[in-house]
């Protein structure tokens, strides 16, 4: 007798992903946005602030002092490169690019500058993987920090944490024996989950003491703080911009969507999720901690891993929430044909106009 088959539920049942979906209830999530008026709106980001920052943990590593050692300085004709290398942490260093315009007044308005997966921070400050300089804009990246430098704003662009200079070091592995070295981004993740912290902890906080250092200089205006990234660099913009009111205008590219359409739907680097994060609802809740401040949602129209639909829904979620606040024009989007990648169509304009004043 031939063997029956199962049906289609039975099928779905013994999918592990089925009961886990069945508990995905971002409605009705402890830290979701449910505020009637602005006064409410304001003790909701008060009280998840806090909340978000001990669920993605990290930052309450000690401090250390900045301390910036300088590394190199090369003049480029209508800015200055220069690189430097500051502590974030007790026992954690991270390489720093400044980019510097020649012609703006100081102090200049200056942007964060955070780059995606990929080669590192190279990718935007207009240098090859090798080092050599490179005056073509190239890849997804298209060197978004010197366009905004060209645009007339200072540009803190770091190394983000397992990328380019901060890859961790598996020399020690015995790879003739088949001990394969894991991937940077997978392995910090895996190690933060089992210290009940996430990858997004480790760099918001860097990102945050990379803004305690800008705060020590007088060539730069932290009064007028941006932040500006694409894909893992989005995700990056969008939660350091939740976590620190010191930045006053951000543009979201190639990430901001939902949750449950994009980062748990498909294929995504473990650096993108945060273990307790179902507390805090959709993407869309967690704009409230933005919100009333500009922002700009970049999105394309092909972007595989950001669908454009999901996009726009979490975005018309998002107005609601701005609409809250009297602020609704201060959430703008730009959506170009293309895959995933930075337009720039509307993004440099947009962060001169709110912090160039």
């Amino acid at each position: 007798m031939a063997e029956k088959k199962p049906t289609m539920a039975q099928r779905r049942g013994m999918q592990p992903a089925t009961a886990l979906w069945k508990m995905y209830d971002p409605a009705n999530a402890e830290f979701a946005f449910k505020a009637t008026d602005a006064r409410q709106a304001r003790a909701w980001q008060r009280r998840t602030r806090k909340a978000l920052i001990e669920v993605i943990g990290f930052h309450d590593s000690p401090k250390a002092a900045p301390a910036p050692g300088k590394l190199e300085s090369v003049d480029k004709g209508d800015y200055v490169r220069n690189k430097i290398l500051i502590r974030t942490a007790e026992n954690t260093t991270m390489p720093v690019y400044m980019l510097l315009p020649k012609r703006t007044p100081r102090p200049m308005p200056v942007v964060l500058a955070l780059h995606g997966h990929g080669y590192g921070v190279k990718d935007i400050v207009g240098l090859w993987e090798d080092g050599n300089e490179r005056n073509k804009p190239d890849g997804y990246h298209k060197d978004f920090a010197v366009a905004l430098c060209r645009r007339g704003f200072a540009v803190a662009a770091p190394e983000i944490s397992c990328f380019g200079e901060r890859h961790t070091d598996f020399s020690y592995l015995n790879t003739t024996i088949g001990q394969g070295p894991p991937d940077t981004c997978t392995h910090t993740a895996m190690l933060a989950f089992h210290l009940g912290k996430s990858v997004v902890g480790l760099r918001t906080r860097d990102a945050m003491a990379l803004v305690d250092y800008l705060e020590t200089r007088n060539d730069v205006d932290t009064a007028r703080l941006g932040a500006m990234g694409i894909s893992g660099g989005g995700m990056h913009t969008f939660f350091s911009t939740c976590l620190d009111e010191r930045i006053k205008a951000c543009v979201v590219s190639g990430y901001y969507s939902s949750f449950k359409s994009s980062i748990l739907a498909m294929s995504h680097c473990a650096c993108n999720f945060v273990p307790g994060l179902h507390r805090f609802g959709e993407m869309h809740d967690l704009v409230g901690l933005i919100a009333p401040r500009p922002m700009l949602v970049e999105a394309a129209t092909y972007d595989p891993i950001f669908p454009i639909a999901a996009v726009r829904r979490g975005v018309a979620r998002a107005r609601k929430v701005y609409e809250l606040f009297g602020a609704e024009k201060k959430l703008e989007t730009d959506y170009f044909e293309g895959r995933h990648q930075i337009s720039g169509a509307r993004a440099y304009d947009f962060l001169w106009e709110k912090l160039a004043y």
